[in-house]
């Protein structure tokens, strides 16, 4: 049986956003409220934040530790090695890769993603390259090994800054499946990631209108609010999006 690990890629140190990590909501930090949800993934066996050596992450390191989650700090860079390194600590087989931008991922998703991989014979599983879910409900399947490989391959700053972007730039030499949304849940321009204060804002009356103490909302409620309530939706529409990891 493979380990099934979930890396959850975190700083304090981002440029549009600095400590949104530690953003609270209903008396959650924000990486409090990503783990929660990855709780709920029946097929992740551990989870591991992939944090930095800054001392500006010492805080975040303090939240991981008191909601029992496991901790890896390496370069604040070379994030391809960061989670390499942190995948291995716990002894994992198997990445998924989830970044703390993604707070209200479904993990509805991340099960189907995991589910995807380990009945193909593929290398990496994803539902990013082929934009077709909102932005934040953003899933990487992939081996330890796989990543490992990559890694070997390339030197290129970018490619270990965008811990997959080798692979996903490498289709003839790593096999890709593609999670395609079902229609209901068809929304690519929808911006639900952490990168401003703005989505904060709107992911924040998200979770306020959403939140159920022994439930976990889904993508497909989350769609349904906004289209029922598309005023909220011009919180964050002047964001502009960078490339995914």
């Amino acid at each position: 049986m493979k380990k099934i690990v979930a890396t959850i890629e975190a700083r304090m140190t981002s440029s549009r956003l600095p400590g949104k990590p530690l953003l609270k909501v209903k008396g959650y930090t924000m990486i409090e409220y990503l783990v929660n949800r990855l709780r709920h993934v029946p097929s992740i066996d551990d989870i591991i934040l992939a944090t930095t050596t800054n001392v500006e992450d010492d805080n975040l390191v303090k939240i991981a530790k008191k909601i029992n989650v496991n901790v890896f700090r390496g370069s604040e860079h070379n994030v391809m090695q960061r989670v390499i390194q942190a995948a291995s600590s716990i002894n994992g087989d198997l990445i998924v890769q989830i970044t703390a931008d993604c707070p209200i991922i479904d993990p509805e998703i991340i099960e189907e993603s995991i589910r995807m991989y380990m009945s193909n014979n593929v290398d990496y599983v994803s539902n990013t390259i082929l934009r077709c879910y909102p932005d934040g409900m953003d899933t990487q399947v992939y081996s330890l090994k796989t990543l490992k490989n990559s890694a070997s391959m390339t030197s290129d700053p970018l490619d270990q800054e965008h811990v997959s972007l080798h692979i996903r730039n490498n289709p003839k030499i790593f096999k890709h499946l593609h999670l395609m949304a079902p229609v209901k849940l068809f929304w690519p321009s929808l911006g639900l990631t952490l990168d401003e204060y703005s989505d904060y804002l709107l992911i924040k009356t998200i979770i306020e209108n959403l939140h159920k103490k022994d439930t976990i909302f889904s993508c497909l409620d989350i769609i349904n609010f906004l289209k029922k309530n598309p005023q909220f939706l011009k919180l964050n529409i002047n964001v502009k999006r960078k490339g995914n990891n």
